[in-house]
C-alpha cells in the first residue's frame, strides 16, 4: 500500500479567461484556479483517487487562492511551497470560436519556476503508486533538477511515471531546448500522454500512427502512448495493439482548457485499477471512450479545477454518445 495514488509536480496558476465585457466595452477576465499537474489531480479526486501536489506558488492572494480552490478539490497541499519574493504565475487566455486557445503568460520569473531540490518531499514522491509530470517544470535549471531528483525518487520507490509534455512555445527560450526536455521525459515515461500537435513537434510526423510508432521505438520505456487529436478523438498504442475512439461531439464547447489533463487524469485512474499488464483492446476502447467523454465535459465549462465532471456525468455522456461500459 502506498500513501497516495498520484502524486504531480509542477505549475499551479491563475488562468485568466475572458468573460464578457464591462458596461464601458472593456473585456472582464475570470480568475480560473489551473495548471496542467494539479488539474490531473482534480479529476482524479473527483474519481476517488488519493493525490498530494508539489510545487511553489507566490506568498500572494493568487497563490493563497490555488491553494485553497486545490485543497477544497480534496488534493492534499501539504507540500506546496510560498515563496515571498516571487510572485504567482499568471496566464491570460484568449478562447478562439473553435474552443481553441493563446496563452499569454506573466512568469520571468514566476514562484513554480523557482522550486528547488531541497523543498522536495521525497518521502511522499517516492510513497506514490504514480507519479506524474510536464514539462512547464523543466523550463529553467533550478526547478529542471528539482524535477530530475523527484523522477528519481518516484523510481526508487516503484511508482509508475507518467509525463504529458504541454507544450508551451512562449515559455522556452529556444524550441530546440523544449525538444530537448520533452525527450528527457519521454526517455523516462511509462505512461505517455501527448498531443497530435506535440507528437509532430518531436517526430515531424503528420500521420499519428507513424508518429505513434517512431516515439516507441526510440523510447521503447513507454509501455502506454496515448495521442490526443482534439475534436477527432484519440488514439492508444500498447504492444502489438492500436485503438481508435471518436470524440463525443454534442456540441456547446466553450473553451478547451484543461480538457487534456482530464484525459489524462482518465486515463491514469484506469491504470491503477488494471494496471500495465496484459491489457485488452476491449480494455483500451474503455479506456478511451470515458477519457474522451470526461474532456469533453470540461470543454462545456469555464476552467479546470474547479470545472472537472463526476464519474456518474461522465458516465451518462458515454451512455448518451452510444458507448456503454459493456460495448
Amino acid at each position: 500500500m502506498k500513501r497516495f495514488d498520484v502524486t504531480a509536480l509542477g505549475e499551479l496558476l491563475i488562468d485568466f479567461t475572458q468573460n464578457g465585457l464591462s458596461g464601458q466595452g472593456n473585456a472582464l477576465f475570470e480568475a480560473n484556479p489551473g495548471g496542467a499537474p494539479c488539474n490531473v489531480l482534480a479529476m482524479l479526486k473527483k474519481l476517488g483517487r488519493s493525490c498530494a501536489f508539489v510545487g511553489k506558488v507566490g506568498d500572494d492572494l493568487f497563490g493563497h487562492l490555488l491553494r485553497d480552490a486545490a485543497a477544497q478539490a480534496g488534493i492534499c497541499m501539504d507540500y506546496l511551497v510560498f515563496d515571498r519574493n516571487v510572485r504567482t504565475t499568471l496566464a491570460f487566455v484568449k478562447t478562439f470560436s473553435s474552443g481553441d486557445r493563446d496563452f499569454s503568460f506573466y512568469r520571468n520569473p514566476g514562484a513554480d519556476m523557482m522550486l528547488g531540490e531541497d523543498e522536495l518531499p521525497l518521502d511522499v514522491i517516492a510513497d506514490s503508486r504514480i507519479f506524474h509530470f510536464g514539462t512547464l517544470s523543466m523550463t529553467h535549471e533550478g526547478v529542471r533538477k528539482a524535477t530530475r531528483r523527484a523522477i528519481e525518487a518516484a523510481k526508487q520507490g516503484g511508482a509508475v511515471i507518467s509525463f504529458d509534455p504541454n507544450l508551451r512555445p512562449p515559455l522556452w527560450d529556444s524550441l530546440d531546448e523544449a525538444r530537448a526536455q520533452i525527450a528527457y521525459g519521454l526517455a523516462q515515461c511509462d505512461v505517455l500522454k501527448i498531443a497530435d500537435n506535440e507528437l509532430e513537434f518531436m517526430t515531424g510526423e503528420t500521420d499519428l500512427h507513424r508518429g505513434a510508432a517512431l516515439l516507441r521505438e526510440q523510447y521503447p520505456n513507454i509501455k502506454l502512448c496515448n495521442v490526443t487529436a482534439g475534436a477527432q478523438g484519440s488514439y492508444s498504442h500498447y504492444g502489438d495493439k492500436r485503438v481508435f475512439a471518436p470524440a463525443c461531439k454534442l456540441g456547446g464547447v466553450i473553451e478547451t482548457t484543461g480538457a487534456g489533463d482530464t484525459f489524462c487524469a482518465s486515463v491514469l485512474s484506469f491504470v491503477l485499477e488494471h494496471g500495465l499488464e496484459g491489457l485488452t483492446e476491449a480494455d483500451l476502447t474503455e479506456m478511451l471512450r470515458f477519457a474522451n467523454a470526461a474532456a469533453y465535459l470540461v470543454t462545456t465549462r469555464k476552467g479546470a479545477i474547479r470545472s472537472m465532471p463526476e464519474r456518474e456525468e461522465v458516465e451518462r455522456l458515454r451512455a448518451a454518445c452510444g458507448h456503454s461500459p459493456e460495448d
